[in-house]
């Protein structure tokens, strides 16, 4: 009992100190402690050992996909300082308009999201860009905030087939399947997430100009505006996006060469490479990442005056993400050496719901609890996914659902990338949090059911 206890208030204070601004470090350390001390778990074994360096340890998450959160962090860096992030998003601009600006900011996201430019970098390449387009529109900042979050942080961080986003390679090294798995899943959780998010995002502006309420800007904003440049300022949109269909292209050429038939893995020079595509789900998009970073250097002037200094901050850019990302997990691997965990695991296993519905359910909890869903895919992959092979759910299927699944509770308070995004935008739980809990937590729950429910029907 006391051990169940200790887990509850591990959560609990892990979610309060992240909702008051306490550094993610700390907090996954002591709320870990609390988790050792109530479960009998010797304080020194849960912090050097379970909590940095066990299966699930931080520094064990943070070595493997270390090259990957380089890769795109350096990306990421690379297409904001040459402006091609905001050329990309000028063009959608100019083409929907203002008055779409809910559109605008979703569409910007979720492109640059799908090409490879990690979460927090499109974050702040679309506020500076976005404060215009909310004054203008006269658009409540919580609704930005809410479609921004709908761009970058659902449909096109597990659902689409194809992404590079840490939570599909995650998926993909340790099912041995590809970044394309459960393909038409994918699509149609895609298409329920941005059908319903915008759904809802429309309706709250409609709502809010009936009440009178718009766009209040805040101290910071000035700020930020002036990062986005001025119109213009960057490269032309189509010479932009060509490293953005770099990164796309080579992971998809693979797959698009086995689909028409024109190689067999293995065989020959490109049916090599093929294959090495197929065994390396870490290394390959991380190629796919580097060589677009190479063609925007070579077609953007302004990147080849500072190339290393470009390299430098994008290589530090991604340090923080990577041991935040890390953090959690930490806490998350003292956790799974717990009774109480262990009990979960062979209750979820037992009861009688069907393969896919418990999928669901113990994804879902297990991203709640460390409040992230790579933290939360990874943990589910490293102790629970075997057994539902066993039970026959076949890998791509796997994949897909437990990717998705990821995707709902990790967005509760605590959640990193949530107190990132307000932070930047300067908004509070109290006045974003809904909006932002109905399109990450509540249509990704959605989704993730009617995928079940189709799949069911088969």
């Amino acid at each position: 009992m006391l051990g169940n206890i200790g887990l509850l208030v591990g959560l609990g204070l892990l979610i309060f100190m992240a909702l008051r601004g306490v550094n993610i470090f700390i907090a996954a350390l002591v709320c870990a402690l609390i988790v050792a001390l109530t479960n009998n778990l010797p304080a020194p074994q849960a912090l050097l050992e379970y909590f940095p360096f066990g299966p699930l340890g931080a520094f064990t998450f943070a070595g493997k996909f270390f090259v990957l959160f380089l890769c795109g962090a350096i990306f990421g860096k690379v297409m904001a300082v040459s402006q091609a992030a905001n050329s990309i998003a000028q063009a959608i601009i100019g083409t929907l308009g203002t008055q779409r600006t809910l559109w605008v900011t979703m569409l910007v996201c979720a492109l640059l999201t799908y090409g490879g430019v990690v979460v927090f970098v499109v974050i702040f390449t679309m506020y500076p860009l976005g404060i215009s387009l909310m004054r203008e529109a006269n658009l409540p900042k919580r609704l930005f905030c809410a479609a921004t979050a709908l761009g970058a942080g659902t449909f096109t961080m597990t659902a689409l087939p194809g992404t590079p986003s840490i939570h599909n390679v995650i998926a993909a090294s340790a099912l041995g399947t590809d970044l394309f798995a459960g393909a038409w899943i994918g699509v149609l959780a895609s298409i329920v997430m941005v059908g319903l998010g915008m759904a809802y995002v429309q309706r709250e502006w409609r709502l809010a100009r009936d009440r009178g309420e718009g766009f209040e800007a805040n101290a910071q904003d000035l700020r930020m505006e002036q990062l986005a440049g001025a119109p213009g300022s960057g490269p032309p949109w189509g010479l932009a996006v060509l490293p953005i269909l770099v990164v796309l292209g080579v992971i998809m050429l693979p797959r698009l060469l086995l689909l028409l038939g024109w190689v067999v893995v293995g065989e020959g020079a490109v049916g090599q490479l093929v294959a090495f595509s197929q065994q390396q789900p870490i290394i390959w998009p991380s190629l796919a990442l580097i060589l677009a970073t190479t063609v925007a250097i070579a077609l953007f002037p302004c990147l080849r005056s500072n190339t290393v200094g470009v390299l430098g901050q994008g290589a530090d850019d991604a340090i923080m993400p990577l041991l935040n990302t890390a953090a959690v997990i930490g806490f998350g691997g003292v956790v799974t050496q717990t009774l109480g965990f262990s009990q979960f695991s062979q209750w979820i296993l037992t009861v009688d719901l069907p393969p896919l519905l418990s999928i669901f359910v113990s994804v879902s909890v297990v991203s709640g609890i460390v409040g992230s869903s790579s933290g939360g895919l990874q943990i589910f992959m490293q102790t629970l996914a075997p057994k539902y092979l066993e039970m026959g759910v076949a890998p791509e299927v796997l994949h897909r659902i437990a990717n998705i699944a990821a995707g709902g509770l990790d967005s509760l308070p605590h959640c990193g990338a949530v107190i990132a995004m307000l932070m930047i935008m300067g908004l509070s739980h109290k006045q974003a949090y809904k909006d932002i809990f109905v399109v990450t937590v509540l249509i990704p729950v959605v989704a993730v059911l009617c995928c079940i429910a189709v799949l069911s029907l088969l």
